[in-house]
């Protein structure tokens, strides 16, 4: 109860517009089901995305850096923005390439993470230590799978995380606004006359 102090004008809030929250559940699960069964195409406008997304950023952090002339870090301002327009250009006019590039990517470095936190986890051992070592072991799995399977993995992975993490975040809207329904908000202080 102690957690919930303060928290009941927000909890209404969320109760106010629970439907809401689990339309927009539903419509997330809807697509994540969708990315998840065509994947590959998933996948290519994902990498579209990220292109569009870094084309965008770079031509802003360009811009930014002729903006600031006077701050010594310019060369880096537009160095950092011509790397992400090249990178979103290469994303836009290439996606195969880019999500078989980033896929190669992804799976070393899940396979390092995982092989890092599975040493620090061990080396440590704190309480429940055992759950996060197995999540470290399933990180590095997961890489070694992406290695093993590339380029083939390169095609659906992407779109495929993509819609379980719709999915998730779906699920977690829709308990949000079941949860808060169910919450019994802390009394109010009686105020003094």
């Amino acid at each position: 109860m102690i957690g919930l102090m303060g928290m009941g004008p927000r909890i209404e809030a969320i109760r106010a517009h629970r439907g809401w929250f689990v339309v927009l559940g539903i419509i997330l699960i809807i697509i994540g089901l969708i990315a998840v069964v065509y994947d590959v195409t998933a996948t290519i406008v994902s990498i579209l995305f990220v292109g569009w997304l870094a084309i965008i950023a770079g031509v802003v952090e360009v811009f930014h850096a002729f903006r600031t002339h006077g701050w010594g870090g310019i060369f880096l301002h537009l160095l950092s923005g011509l790397l992400a327009i090249i990178v979103g250009l290469v994303f836009v006019t290439h996606p195969l390439a880019g999500a078989l590039t980033l896929t190669l990517v992804l799976g070393a470095l899940f396979l390092v993470e995982g092989v890092f936190r599975l040493i620090g986890v061990l080396r440590l051992r704190f309480p429940g230590w055992g759950w996060a070592a197995a999540g470290a072991v399933i990180t590095a799995i997961l890489g070694v799978f992406l290695l093993d399977q590339w380029p083939v993995s390169g095609l659906w992975f992407i779109g495929f995380a993509v819609g379980i993490d719709m999915i998730f975040r779906g699920w977690g809207w829709i308990m949000l606004a079941i949860a808060a329904q169910k919450i019994i908000p802390p009394p109010v202080p009686a105020q003094a006359t």
